[in-house]
């Protein structure tokens, strides 16, 4: 006879790139009784998770809504429905997810030309247009926030440079989505795509997708059917919206995560929460360099909700790690791709952005790295509370 044991995790404090602390009226939400996925009910809270993400992602889009799967499924979704065999696909790659929303684009037939760049660093305009040669594409895409380096792009300065090219203009808002500036309709964006896990402060396992009226314009001109009958937004789009087309069994407890990490968003103000997570960004921020360690990126570029630092010289990265799992139950991220062993990456996102846990992430780096003999400068948080004071 088969057994398994009841499963009974630690408690962690989650402050690596995701999934991020979930917020305690989130995890409630989902102990709620579980209704059909066409219930009258159930149906009259898919539409109030609609206004939300309207709301969140700062647009009138009519398409805006979570596709069941992580922030990769909402990533193939979007490139799936918005490019057919033998497009042109310009991508900007500087990381790890740059890099996926490429090999995706080869997997759907696009022909793709990648924007390559050092990890660490923002691609700008210029980068775009010298890879672009003159030519024309039907779309180019970027990652907003790259989570594998602490990158953020200048997402505001793109609708210019896709319009040169002809092209729809796709971007990667998973880390960047509720916890720092994301404007689609300002900033003319196309097509979006994020995750529930990081800012939003919710379980894994929903992501939020948006497309615009040029986009569903691209859609329906489409020669080709879409590649996948799972990720067609035309279809699930007849789900969520007044067709109640059955598409799918939709996971009912995530999409009451959703609709409560989106209460609490708006309660909260989304302009607030972003200002929150960058105060405690820069808190961090500050904390850090007190100790003598280097940042990766350059403040102009870094990302808010994730810190990329750099691993002194002589410093087992995975042994402070697993130092910090062990002795306080916290988890921060190591590098990916040609990062890997040379940074860790700490995130403040959603729910986890507070200053108990930049005190905590401080102090308990600075302890992990005594413990190997690392003279550290000064002690982490004077400085922190020195910028706290300030705001």
């Amino acid at each position: 006879m088969i057994t398994l044991r009841p499963n009974s995790p630690p408690v962690r404090i989650l402050l690596g790139p995701g999934p991020s602390e979930c917020a305690p009226e989130v995890l409630q939400a989902m102990t709620r009784p579980t209704m059909g996925h066409l219930d009258p009910l159930f149906v009259a809270l898919m539409d109030e998770v609609r206004t939300g993400l309207r709301a969140l992602y700062r647009t009138q889009n009519e398409l805006a809504f979570p596709i069941s799967g992580t922030g990769t499924s909402g990533m193939e979704a979007v490139l799936v429905n918005l490019l057919e065999p033998g497009d042109a696909l310009l991508v900007g790659v500087a990381g790890y997810f740059g890099a996926r929303l490429a090999e995706i684009g080869r997997r759907v037939g696009a022909r793709v030309t990648e924007v390559a760049g050092e990890w660490g660093r923002a691609l700008g305009p210029e980068d775009y247009r010298r890879a672009a040669a003159g030519k024309r594409f039907k779309a180019l895409a970027l990652v907003h926030g790259e989570t594998s380096t602490g990158v953020v792009a200048d997402l505001a300065a793109m609708r210019g440079v896709a319009d040169e090219f002809g092209a729809l203009l796709i971007a990667d808002c998973v880390t960047t989505l509720g916890g720092m500036p994301v404007e689609i309709d300002r900033w003319g964006v196309d097509g979006a795509y994020s995750g529930t896990q990081k800012c939003l402060a919710a379980p894994c396992g929903l992501s939020p997708v948006t497309l615009s009226p040029r986009a569903l314009e691209s859609l329906a001109a489409r020669k080709t059917q879409v590649s996948s009958w799972y990720f067609d937004l035309a279809l699930v789009r007849s789900y969520w919206g007044q067709d109640r087309a059955y598409h799918h069994t939709a996971p009912i407890q995530n999409v009451y995560s959703l609709h409560e990490a989106l209460r609490l968003l708006l309660e909260e103000g989304l302009e607030a929460r972003w200002q929150r997570h960058e105060h405690n960004a820069r808190a961090l921020w500050a904390g850090l360099t007190a100790m003598g360690l280097e940042l990766l990126v350059p403040e102009r570029e870094r990302l808010l909700p994730l810190t990329a630092v750099r691993v002194p010289a002589g410093i087992d990265e995975a042994r402070v790690r697993r130092f910090l799992l062990e002795h306080y139950s916290l988890e921060i991220g190591g590098g990916l791709g040609s990062l890997k062993g040379k940074i860790w990456r700490i995130g403040l996102m959603g729910a986890g952005s507070k200053r108990a846990n930049v005190e905590l992430v401080c102090g308990a780096l600075r302890a992990a790295l005594v413990e190997q003999s690392w003279k550290a400068k000064d002690y982490p948080l004077p400085a922190v509370h020195a910028f706290y004071a300030t705001v």
